[in-house]
């Protein structure tokens, strides 16, 4: 029986998306119609981005699962219209591979100061050598797909890497907490604190003046996760108090970010343009076409989203 898939994103994706999809499903040996319109009660699965035009599932009466183009969720997991199984993207080869790459840059970045050596118009000369890796304690916070292999990676650069999460993780090497009650140890001291959660309600504002005064004086902060996990003031004040000593952003609660907004001209915030991942087609796809395949001969979904944890 032929799977009717809904590719359900904004229109200029499909030309990214169309032949990678049908290359994967092939691949996979599966027998799939895929197009941007067809009739509801004819969709077994969704191909979807939550800014697509599809809000409503209510009448997608045969759908067996929605499968997500992007890491994050937010922006379905709370639709009371979907009643089948979210599937959020992990794609290890594409979007976790990207994420890692930025992050570990970045963090080299501010662990060996390259940006005073990078644009040194005193022509100063400091020879100042900065601390091995293993001196530099870094937290991660959130240890999901992203998180995880960013932890692991700065662990195999030899930072001394702490990281948090809401449900228990272990990780070798790593010192892993998690719980509210331990939020508190996981941040204090860091030099270098990366996040990468969810933008739930109980992670908005994660960093905020209370938490941020726990980190080491100087710290540098490194967010490819959400702009929600931040308080802006509360960076801010830190940023001029030299609490913070740089903040390099990725993600905002407004985007593109405002043109008037503080973080542009503040001379210890760089702003990068949410390209810390991206998802890219040929790997998502076969993401895709796997969740395809499992649903097709009926075993369990991969990546299936815990609808009250929200990720």
């Amino acid at each position: 029986m032929t799977a009717n898939i809904l590719f359900a994103a904004r229109s200029e994706l499909w030309a990214e998306y169309e032949t990678p999809l049908h290359a994967a499903l092939d691949a996979a040996g599966l027998d799939c119609r895929l197009a941007t319109e067809m009739p509801p009660e004819t969709v077994d699965y969704i191909v979807y981005a939550p800014n697509s035009a599809v809000q409503d599932f209510a009448p997608y009466t045969r759908l067996k699962a929605v499968l997500n183009l992007w890491a994050g969720v937010e922006g379905v997991v709370g639709n009371t219209t979907l009643r089948v199984p979210l599937c959020r993207m992990v794609d290890e080869e594409g979007l976790t591979q990207g994420m890692v790459e930025w992050v570990s840059g970045h963090v080299m970045r501010h662990h060996l100061g390259m940006d005073a050596h990078i644009v040194n118009p005193d022509h100063r000369w400091d020879p100042v050598a900065p601390p091995l890796a293993c001196d530099r304690p870094v937290t991660v916070l959130g240890l999901g797909a992203l998180g995880s292999a960013c932890a692991r990676m700065l662990r195999g650069l030899g930072f001394a890497v702490t990281g948090w999460s809401r449900s228990e993780k272990r990780i070798s090497g790593i010192r892993c907490l998690h719980g509210d009650d331990t939020l508190a140890t996981a941040l204090r001291g860091a030099q270098v604190v990366v996040l990468l959660l969810p933008n739930t309600p109980s992670t908005q504002d994660v960093l905020n003046a209370s938490s941020l005064a726990l980190l080491a004086p100087g710290a540098f902060v490194v967010n490819p996760g959400r702009g929600a996990l931040i308080d802006d003031d509360a960076l801010l004040a830190a940023l001029d108090s030299g609490q913070v000593a740089h903040a390099t952003l990725d993600v905002f609660r407004i985007e593109p970010l405002p043109k008037d907004h503080p973080f542009w001209a503040h001379p210890r915030v760089t702003v990068t343009p949410h390209i810390a991942s991206e998802t890219r087609p040929p790997s998502a796809a076969r993401v895709v076409a796997e969740n395809v395949r499992r649903g097709e001969r009926g075993l369990p979904f991969l990546h299936v989203v815990d609808r009250d944890a929200g990720y």
